[in-house]
C-alpha cells in the first residue's frame, strides 16, 4: 500500500510538472489595443453592401501570411453585415474597399529598443494611415527573447474613393510564443479592430 501511495504521488507530481511546463509555453498575449476614426458625415454607409478586401502598399497579396490576416478581416466584415466579394470580382461604383496592412516589430528586453522585422506581410515603418510598408530585416541571433508587436492597419473607402473609416489594432506577445504566430494573432487583431464597429471616433479601446 505504501508503494502504491508513493507511485500515485510520483504520477501526480509529474502531471503537475507537465501542466506547469505547458502553461509556461503558452505565453498569454496582452490585450488588443485599437483606435478607429469614422467619417462624421458618411458613417451611415458603413456595415452594409458589398466590399472587397485588398492588400495595402508593401503587402504581397499572394503571401500566406497576408492571406491569413485578410481572411480574418473578411470574417469580421461579414459578421458586421457586409457582403465580402471574392478576389477578382468585377468593379462597380457602389462597392466599398477595405485595405489591409500589417507590420511586426520586436521590443528588445534590453534597452527597450524597437526594430522592424520582415515577416512576409510588409513589416516595416510608417505612421498610422501612411500606407508605407517597407520591410527591413534585423539580426535577432543571440538576443534574449523580447516582445513581438503586431499591428494591423485598415481603412474602408467608398466607391468614389472617399475614406469612410480607418483603424489600427496592435497586440504584444512573447517572442516565440504561440500568440506571436500569424494564425492566432490574425484573428485576435481583426476581432479587436472591428469590435463595436464602427466605434467611437478617436477613442482607444482595449479588447481582452
Amino acid at each position: 500500500m505504501a508503494f502504491l501511495r508513493r507511485s500515485n504521488a510520483v504520477v501526480l507530481c509529474a502531471a503537475l510538472a507537465m501542466g506547469a511546463a505547458l502553461s509556461g509555453c503558452v505565453s498569454p498575449a496582452g490585450p488588443v489595443e485599437a483606435v478607429r476614426f469614422v467619417s462624421p458625415d458618411r458613417a451611415g454607409e458603413l456595415g452594409r453592401g458589398a466590399i472587397r478586401v485588398v492588400a495595402g502598399e508593401g503587402m504581397d497579396s499572394n503571401a500566406l501570411e497576408y492571406r491569413s490576416y485578410a481572411a480574418a478581416v473578411e470574417r469580421e466584415l461579414e459578421r458586421i453585415g457586409y457582403q465580402v466579394l471574392p478576389v477578382g470580382a468585377r468593379d462597380a461604383a457602389d462597392i466599398q474597399t477595405a485595405t489591409v496592412r500589417v507590420e511586426r516589430s520586436v521590443l528588445s528586453p534590453i534597452g527597450n529598443d524597437r526594430g522592424p522585422v520582415t515577416v512576409g506581410v510588409g513589416g516595416g515603418t510608417g505612421g498610422f494611415g501612411s500606407g508605407v510598408g517597407v520591410g527591413i530585416g534585423i539580426n535577432l541571433g543571440g538576443r534574449p527573447k523580447g516582445e513581438v508587436v503586431t499591428e494591423m492597419f485598415a481603412n474602408i473607402r467608398a466607391g468614389d474613393g472617399a475614406i469612410l473609416w480607418e483603424g489600427r489594432a496592435s497586440v504584444e506577445a512573447r517572442e516565440g510564443s504561440p500568440m506571436a504566430e500569424t494564425q492566432l494573432n490574425a484573428a485576435k487583431l481583426a476581432q479587436g479592430l472591428f469590435t463595436g464597429f464602427p466605434g467611437e471616433s478617436g477613442a482607444t479601446i482595449s479588447v481582452p
